[in-house]
């Protein structure tokens, strides 16, 4: 093998490590919100978001009608002051973060990526079920910690909300 054989090689390997790194982090926003649900006596999302986001990572809302956030105000947001409850807790019961396939750019230390996330949530009175549906715009820098995103922009596509009904009957399943 020649050596810039060997270098192109090593280029790729460390662009599929940082790739996967990013990709596993953007998993982890989704735990940390399904990790933290409503009634837990954890409410602490930062446990798992202290590993994603630089400390003053802004969080850009601007698109659903809200602020631009710090790390802090956006996960009081998520549930309420101190971390201690409401927030998302307030309307929903239960959720489920889903967040998909990703494209990411990587340029040295400094790196975009965009993901596709679906967020459902039941509501407190078992009336409804919500779909927000959107993508994650995110700017990332290689730290000594590993890859933090350093800006986070929401863009909504829709957010739905769909009656409860019974569980339909699947054929072949005896209940």
């Amino acid at each position: 093998m020649t050596e810039e054989y060997l270098k192109k090689l090593s280029a790729n390997v460390q662009y599929l490590l940082d790739r996967m790194e990013i990709q596993d982090k953007i998993l982890l926003y989704a735990l940390g919100q399904d990790h933290h649900q409503p009634g837990a006596e954890n409410k602490n999302i930062l446990e798992e978001w202290s590993q994603i986001f630089v400390n003053d990572v802004k969080f850009d809302c601007t698109d659903v009608g809200l602020k631009v956030f710090d790390l802090y105000e956006y996960a009081e947001l998520m549930r309420g002051k101190d971390l201690t409850g409401g927030g998302l807790e307030l309307p929903f019961k239960s959720w489920a973060h889903l967040e998909h396939q990703t494209k990411v750019e990587i340029d040295g230390d400094k790196a975009n990526s965009i993901s596709l996330h679906i967020h459902t949530h039941v509501t407190k009175d078992n009336k409804g079920n919500t779909f927000a549906v959107g993508y994650w715009y995110d700017q990332w820098k290689r730290t000594d910690k590993g890859w933090r995103i350093i800006e986070r922009r929401l863009k909504q596509l829709y957010f739905n909300t769909f009656p409860l009904v019974d569980n339909p009957v699947i054929v072949g399943l005896e209940v």
